[in-house]
């Protein structure tokens, strides 16, 4: 018998060390891949957050920032991705722009992975897939599945509730560890606060006129296919609104006001303490609803769910969902438009300062031609025009 019990703990015990030499090789594997960018041919320089934060130096979220300067004076734009890595079309929308944009007046910032910490784990509990997938017609390109908040491998311990800096307010625990809750930041805080206050200085150093951030929220959420603005930011996205409502999109686009009591928000904080416009997008990811049924790569990239269905007919969501979902074409591309037409009226309210971009494929080439389709194969790319974030 005692022969037999000892046979078994072996057993049980090789079994687990199996699982968790398993389990350690996904996690490695994950928190250390890195996604392959061909940038445009417009681009002129790549910088690095520890540029404008030079703790950050040497860190995971010592992202690359794409600089693209048409050599034409005029304005500045900054188009933020990856600010909550759960949320994939924020990053691809950058990704797009970057890959195939041409600057013709003015310069564009770009940064795709803003949080690049939050992009190396997934949400606990949530079983979110670790890598997600795009097709192209030169293959298959993989990207990494993220969580809302910094891997808390990276900053570690959360207090047990986080005071905002500088307005001392008082925050959830884990919003140490959400870059939009850490904005404006600080130079000697947690990784989180240092990334937004690396962003921060960035806008202040390089003259930052207009700065976007890019999300995406579940249906349940109030606040969904909408423009968050900062009072700086009012007509422009209001027309930007009006304008791709009435023209372009199927579900309309509105456009709220920042909350100016609720503070740590990039919509709120960049044009409290920068003299940048800033402005927030969102657009509908049904994965991250409460209500959903299989967490896999299927929801994730076609938007497609039978229990947010349900929930939509009993007018629990603030966006209509049908048996068509929110697929990540319609989503990236509605993300390409709503920038596209903001720098428009940019432009124009500000004809001293333009910023005027061509090449970056909008709501309808996206999803005509899919968003592989604008993807740049990196082995076909010189390899001094590959980056890796």
């Amino acid at each position: 018998m005692k022969n037999n019990l000892k046979i078994i703990k072996i057993i049980s015990l090789v079994i687990a060390l199996a699982f968790a030499a398993i389990a350690g090789r996904d996690f490695y594997e994950h928190r250390h891949f890195m996604e392959p960018v061909v940038p445009s041919p417009s681009l002129t320089e790549v910088k690095k957050l520890s540029d404008y934060e030079p703790s950050l130096k040497g860190t995971v979220n010592d992202s690359n920032v794409y600089v693209f300067d048409s050599g034409v004076p005029g304005g500045t734009a900054l188009l933020i991705g990856g600010s909550h890595p759960e949320e994939p079309a924020a990053n691809l929308t950058a990704s797009l722009v970057a890959e195939n944009v041409k600057v013709e007046q003015g310069r564009l910032f770009v940064i795709i992975r803003s949080n690049r910490s939050a992009s190396t784990c997934t949400r606990m509990g949530e079983a979110y897939p670790d890598f997600y997938h795009v097709k192209t017609p030169w293959g298959i390109k993989r990207f990494r599945m993220g969580d809302r908040c910094t891997n808390p491998l990276d900053s570690w311990p959360d207090p047990e509730v986080y005071l905002h800096y500088p307005s001392r307010q008082m925050l959830a625990y884990m919003d140490i560890r959400n870059l939009n809750r850490t904005w404006p930041g600080r130079p000697n805080g947690a990784i989180t606060e240092r990334t937004t206050w690396a962003m921060t200085q960035l806008i202040r150093r390089e003259k930052v006129d207009m700065a976007v951030d890019l999300h995406e929220a579940e249906l349940e959420y109030p606040v969904e296919n909408t423009i968050v603005t900062h009072e700086k930011g009012q007509s422009v996205a209001a027309m930007t609104s009006m304008v791709l409502t009435a023209e372009l999109f199927e579900v309309p686009l509105s456009m709220e006001f920042s909350p100016q009591a609720l503070h740590g928000l990039s919509h709120r904080e960049i044009g409290d303490h920068t003299d940048a416009m800033s402005l927030l997008v969102e657009v509908a990811e049904p994965m991250i609803d409460r209500i959903r049924g299989i967490t896999d790569e299927y929801l994730l990239m076609t938007g497609r769910d039978e229990f947010v269905m349900k929930a939509g007919e009993h007018k629990l969501l603030y966006a209509p969902i049908d048996e068509r979902g929110w697929p990540i074409d319609v989503r990236v591309g509605r993300h390409s438009s709503t920038f596209q037409k903001m720098l428009e009226f940019y432009s124009l309210e500000s004809p001293d300062r333009p910023i005027v971009i061509s090449g970056v494929p909008g709501y309808t080439e996206v999803i005509e031609n899919t968003l592989g389709a604008y993807l740049y194969n990196p082995e076909e790319a010189p390899e001094h025009k590959v980056f890796y974030d």
